[in-house]
């Protein structure tokens, strides 16, 4: 079993194992329940939401793999990675399924905080990557 000095990825391992499930599921649900009921539009804008968060989550294993590797020194900076892709999934794709579930416009506002968190995420990430143990 690792130490725990070597496990700053794990959290982010597991939440990218559960969030693609829920990324299944919320697809499924939009090309089954939705269609039909919501317009193209909204249907679109939750099909975005799905295939982002589907994306985040292989950026949450990417982090969880960087989190093994990177030095104690850098673990804050994946676990910030980490954190911002959740923030971002959250944000982001949160606010279009809101949008298209509810089509209450005031979750878009939300939307760009979401993007600005994944851009950030990728870049922290390459940051920890580039810092990486041999």
């Amino acid at each position: 079993m690792a130490s725990s000095e070597t496990n700053h990825g794990l959290p982010f391992f597991i939440i990218g194992c559960i969030s693609p499930a829920l990324a299944v599921l919320t697809g499924a649900f939009a090309a089954h329940a939705l269609k039909g009921i919501v317009d193209a539009e909204m249907l679109t804008a939750f099909e975005t939401a799905s295939r982002y968060q589907m994306y985040h989550t292989l950026a949450l294993i990417a982090t969880a793999w960087a989190g093994d590797r990177c030095s104690s020194e850098h673990a804050r900076t994946v676990r910030f990675a980490g954190w911002l892709f959740i923030i971002g999934t959250a944000l982001f794709s949160g606010s279009l399924y809101l949008l298209a579930l509810t089509n209450a416009r005031w979750p878009v506002i939300l939307t760009p905080f979401g993007g600005i968190s994944f851009v950030a995420g990728w870049l922290f990430l390459a940051r920890c990557v580039t810092k990486a143990k041999d």
